[in-house]
């Protein structure tokens, strides 16, 4: 008997301030993640792979961190050893 492959998506529910919001939503569409804005604020992203779960985080994270620590974290990947 062969076993299916595939998986449902997991749904991350994501709250992320309005004005941010289609930002998010218009770069996971670029990087052809599934998700939708409802109206209450929340948008929701359908994650497949560990590498969608790190590309919600990174861009959720590009528009939520404080400029003192992206300044941080670019110093500190330019510094790191290959």
């Amino acid at each position: 008997m062969k076993q299916s492959q595939d998986r449902t998506p997991e749904m991350q529910l994501v709250l992320v301030q309005r004005g941010d919001r289609w930002q998010v939503y218009q770069r996971l569409q670029e990087l052809g993640i599934a998700c939708l804005c409802s109206s209450d604020g929340y948008l929701t992203a359908a994650i497949n792979t560990p590498t969608e779960a790190l590309q919600l985080w990174s861009v959720v994270r590009q528009l939520t961190a404080k400029r003192r620590e992206m300044t941080f974290w670019l110093h500190r990947c330019w510094h790191s050893k290959p």
